[in-house]
C-alpha cells in the first residue's frame, strides 16, 4: 500500500497515514518486473542490466551514473505503435529525456517527437528528425523559436494563447510572402507542394478535467497557465483566430490532462467536451478537424503500489472513446495523436549510486547518504514522488533496515526515497539502485551545489556506451567569467 497519495492520486481505501512506515518486503533482493528495466537481472548476486555487471558500469563510469536499458526503451516505442495503429500517431514527448541517440531509436521505431523549447527542436534536428515529425510546444514559444520552427517546416505547432498565434500568423506571413484576407481551410488542402507549406496548427483546449494527480502535474483545469479554457469560450476564439488567419493551417485540437494517469476515466471526460467543440467549429465554420491530439501522461509503476493499465488496453479504449463520442456528434472521425514520455522513457533507465554515512536516528529509521541527490532526482523534494530502491552490489540475507535515501546536498529535503527497506549489514561502499528514474531525472537535473550532473550510459546485449557524459568542474567553470 502506498503511504502517502501517489503523484497520480489515491486509489480506493489503500493511502495509509503519513506517519505509518511501508510493511517490508518478502524478498530483499526480489527485483519487480513491473518495475526493474525488462533485462534486469541478479548474476552473482549483483545486478545486471543490458547483461552487464552494474559493479563493472560503477567501475567504468563512475557513480551516480543513469544506466539505460536500450532494448526496453526501443520495445516500449514499438509497443506503442502496435497497440495504437496505423490510425494513430505516436509523438515520443522529449521532455521526459533528451537527447540526440535516444532520439535517433525514436525516429527509427517510427515515432515523431514532441519538443517544448527552441533547445529539444536543436536536438531533434541533429538527431536527424524529419521536422515534419516534429511538434512544437510551449506556453510562452519564444519569437526567435516560432521562427526556427517555421524555417525548419516542423510539422505542428500548438498554440496556447491569443499572442502566440498572432506571432506565429506573423512570422509565416513574413517568410511566405502573404497579404491580408481570409483563405479558408479547405482551400488550403489544394495548395502547390512546390510552394510552402503553412504550419499546421493545433489549438490547445484547456478541458477542466480533474486528472487525479499532484497539482504540479495536473494540466487540465482552468487556474493554470496552458492552453485555452472550454468554459469561459477562449478555445471558440482561439480557433476563429487561427482560421482567420491567411498563412495558418487549423489541423484541429489538442487536450493534455496530466500526467502519471492510470486509466482512461479522464481522456473520455476531456474527449467528449474537445469533440463538442469540434462539433461547434463544424456548424460554425463548416471545417471538420483534421486531428485530435489527447496528449500523453500514461502512468508507470514506481512501487509495488502502482498497477499502470496495460497499453493495448489503453489504445483500444482511447479509439473507442474518440469512435463513440463522434457518432454521437456526427462527426468525421479524425486521426488520434499521443504524446507518451514517461510511459517510453522512465522504466528502463536506474540511477546507479554509492553508499557513503549511513546514521541510525534512534531507533527510528536509518539514513542512507548517497553520492548523488536532488541535484540528479528533484522529484522526491518537488512533489513527493516515491522510488523503489535495491541493494545492487550484492545480495544480502541480513534483515530489513527501514531507511531513507538521501543525497549529499546542504538541504534537509534532499531526499532520493523516503521510505524504502535495505539490508541491515548495508555499509558505505555498496551500491543501491533506484528504479524507474528514465523520465524527467535527468531531464530536470541541476549543478545545486556545484555538482556536475551524472552520464547517461546505454547498455545492451552486454555492450555501454555513453549517451551523454558526466559533466566535469571544468565544464561549470568554463562558464563563469568572472
Amino acid at each position: 500500500m502506498s503511504r502517502v497519495a501517489h503523484p497520480a492520486g489515491p486509489r480506493h481505501a489503500d493511502v495509509l497515514p503519513a506517519e505509518h512506515a511501508p510493511n517490508p518486503p518478502d524478498d530483499l533482493n526480489a527485483l519487480d518486473p513491473a518495475i526493474w528495466p525488462r533485462s534486469a537481472r541478479r548474476a552473482d548476486g549483483a545486478l545486471t542490466i543490458g547483461g552487464i555487471d552494474v559493479r563493472e558500469l560503477a567501475a567504468r563510469y563512475g557513480t551516480p551514473a543513469f544506466v539505460l536499458d536500450e532494448e526496453d526503451f526501443r520495445g516500449r516505442c514499438r509497443e506503442f505503435v502496435q497497440a495504437f495503429g496505423q490510425r494513430t500517431a505516436v509523438f515520443y514527448a522529449a521532455k521526459a529525456f533528451c537527447c540526440r541517440g535516444v532520439l535517433r531509436w525514436v525516429a527509427e521505431e517510427g515515432l515523431g517527437v514532441d519538443v517544448c523549447t527552441g533547445g529539444e527542436l536543436e536536438v531533434a534536428l541533429e538527431a536527424g528528425v524529419d521536422p515534419a515529425m516534429i511538434t512544437m510546444h510551449g506556453s510562452n514559444k519564444l519569437l526567435s523559436e516560432l521562427e526556427r520552427a517555421v524555417a525548419t517546416g516542423v510539422g505542428h505547432v500548438v498554440v496556447d494563447s491569443f499572442e502566440e498565434i498572432a506571432r506565429l500568423a506573423f512570422v509565416t506571413e513574413e517568410r511566405d510572402g502573404v497579404a491580408g484576407g481570409v483563405r479558408p481551410a479547405r482551400d488550403r488542402i489544394a495548395q502547390k507542394k512546390s510552394e510552402p507549406r503553412p504550419p499546421c496548427v493545433l489549438v490547445r483546449v484547456t478541458t477542466g478535467v480533474e486528472a487525479h494527480t499532484h497539482d504540479f502535474v495536473a494540466t487540465a483545469h482552468d487556474d493554470q497557465k496552458f492552453g485555452f479554457s472550454l468554459a469561459s469560450g477562449a478555445a471558440d476564439e482561439a480557433v476563429r483566430r487561427v482560421l482567420a488567419a491567411p498563412s495558418l493551417d487549423f489541423a484541429g485540437l489538442h487536450s493534455h490532462i496530466g500526467s502519471q494517469i492510470y486509466d482512461t476515466a479522464g481522456f473520455d471526460v476531456a474527449a467528449h467536451r474537445v469533440l463538442e467543440l469540434a462539433a461547434r467549429i463544424r456548424d460554425e465554420h463548416g471545417v471538420h478537424i483534421e486531428e485530435l491530439n489527447l496528449g500523453g501522461g500514461f502512468g508507470i509503476a514506481y512501487t509495488p503500489a502502482d498497477d499502470p493499465a496495460d497499453i493495448k488496453v489503453i489504445a483500444q479504449s482511447l479509439h473507442q472513446i474518440v469512435a463513440t463520442q463522434c457518432a454521437a456528434a456526427g462527426l468525421e472521425v479524425p486521426r488520434l495523436t499521443v504524446e507518451p514520455g514517461r510511459a517510453i522513457a522512465g522504466p528502463g533507465t536506474v540511477t546507479l549510486y554509492e553508499v557513503g554515512t549511513i546514521k541510525d536516528v534512534d531507533g527510528l529509521r536509518s539514513y542512507v547518504s548517497v553520492d548523488g541527490g536532488m541535484s540528479d532526482n528533484i522529484r522526491t523534494a518537488l512533489y513527493g514522488a516515491e522510488y523503489t530502491c535495491a541493494l545492487a552490489s550484492r545480495e544480502s540475507a541480513a534483515p530489513p533496515m527501514l531507511s531513507r535515501v538521501v543525497g549529499r546536498h546542504c538541504e534537509s529535503g534532499d531526499i532520493v526515497v523516503r521510505d524504502t527497506y535495505l539490508p541491515a549489514d548495508l555499509a558505505p561502499g555498496d551500491l543501491v539502485a533506484v528504479a524507474a528514474t528514465g523520465a524527467y531525472c535527468r531531464s530536470m537535473a541541476s549543478n545545486y551545489n556545484h555538482v556536475p550532473r551524472p552520464p547517461v550510459v546505454a547498455v545492451r546485449d552486454g555492450a555501454a556506451r555513453v549517451l551523454l557524459r558526466r559533466e566535469t568542474p571544468e565544464d561549470l567553470l568554463s562558464l563563469d567569467e568572472g
